[in-house]
C-alpha cells in the first residue's frame, strides 16, 4: 500500500471545531475578534489576537490546555492508525498553524503518523507569546490564486508534493472547508476526493462536479470517515493487486467493496439548502 498517501486537512475534518475559534472562545476573546475581524485578514488577526492574550495574562500552557480539550469524534483516531498501518503516507494540509496542530496530534498520540505538516508557521517568541504567520507572505507577493485565502493556497501545496511523489501514487483528499476546493481541482482521475457533506467544500463541487477530476467519496461524521476511508484504501489495494497479477476485477466487486460508503457523484447535484 505504499502508492497511497492520504491528504488530511485539519479543523472540522480531524477535530470537529475549527482550532482558531475553539482556542478563543474558550479563553473568552470571542468578542474582541469579532469587532476585529472585518479590519483584517484572518490569519494577521490570530497572530495580534495571540499578543492581546499574553497581554491580558494567558499563557501557553494556558493555550495548550484549551487545545487539549478540542472536540474529536472517537474514530478518527482509530481511523488514522488503521490508513498508517495499512501502509499509507498520511500528510496534513491545514489553514490553521503548526502550534495548534502539532500540540493536539502530540495530545492524541498521532503526530508520528503524519510525514508532513504543511500549515501556517507558529513558534513560541523570546516572551513566550505565541506568534503565527502566513504560510505564503502576500505582504511580499500574491500566490496568485483567487479561490484561496491570501495566506495559504492549499492547491499549490498540493501541487508541490504531486511534484514530489514517486511512482504511480494515488492521493485521497479529505476536506470540508471552502479553502479544501482549490486542491481537490488539483487532483487526478486516478486520485479520491473526500468532502465533509453538508460543508462549504461540499456546496462548491455541488454546483459543478465535473469539475473535479478525481471520484468523490462524500463523509458526514467520523464514523463514516473511517468506514469510506477504509474502503477506499482496500479498494485500491485489490486494484494495484490486479494490476500486478494481470486479473481483471469487475465492476461489480468494485461496487460490492464500496457498498456501505456514498458513491461518486453520477451527475451535477443541486446545492444543499
Amino acid at each position: 500500500m505504499a502508492g497511497i498517501v492520504v491528504i488530511f486537512d485539519f479543523d472540522k475534518t480531524i477535530i470537529d471545531c475549527d482550532s482558531d475559534n475553539w482556542v478563543l472562545d474558550e479563553l473568552g476573546f470571542t468578542d474582541l475578534f469579532n469587532q476585529l475581524l472585518p479590519t483584517m485578514p484572518w490569519n494577521p488577526l490570530m497572530d495580534k489576537m495571540m499578543k492581546e492574550l499574553h497581554a491580558q495574562g494567558k499563557t501557553i500552557d494556558d493555550i495548550v490546555e484549551v487545545l487539549k480539550r478540542a472536540p474529536i469524534h472517537p474514530r478518527i483516531v482509530p481511523a488514522i492508525k488503521a490508513a498508517h498501518a495499512l501502509g499509507c503516507e498520511l500528510r496534513v494540509v491545514s489553514d490553521a498553524n503548526m502550534f495548534f496542530i502539532e500540540t493536539i496530534l502530540e495530545h492524541l498520540g498521532l503526530r508520528e503518523y503524519f510525514s508532513e505538516i504543511d500549515s501556517n508557521p507558529s513558534f513560541v517568541d523570546e516572551e513566550e507569546k505565541l506568534r503565527i504567520f502566513p504560510y505564503h507572505d502576500f505582504t511580499k507577493s500574491s500566490h496568485g490564486c483567487n479561490l484561496c485565502p491570501p495566506n495559504m493556497c492549499k492547491g499549490r501545496v498540493i501541487e508541490r508534493i504531486q511534484a514530489s511523489l514517486e511512482g504511480k501514487k494515488k492521493i485521497i483528499y479529505l476536506g470540508d472547508g471552502s479553502g479544501d476546493y482549490c486542491p481537490g481541482l488539483k487532483l487526478g482521475e486516478a486520485d479520491y476526493m473526500m468532502p465533509r457533506k453538508n460543508y462549504p467544500v461540499w456546496d462548491l463541487i455541488c454546483r459543478n462536479p465535473m469539475l473535479i477530476k478525481a471520484e468523490i467519496y462524500e463523509w458526514t461524521d467520523g464514523e463514516e470517515l473511517e468506514k469510506v476511508l477504509l474502503q477506499l484504501i482496500n479498494m485500491i489495494s485489490l486494484e494495484e493487486d490486479d494490476a500486478n497479477s494481470s486479473q481483471f476485477i469487475s465492476v461489480d466487486c468494485k461496487l460490492q467493496t464500496m457498498s456501505a460508503s456514498k458513491s461518486a457523484f453520477p451527475h451535477a447535484l443541486p446545492v444543499p439548502q
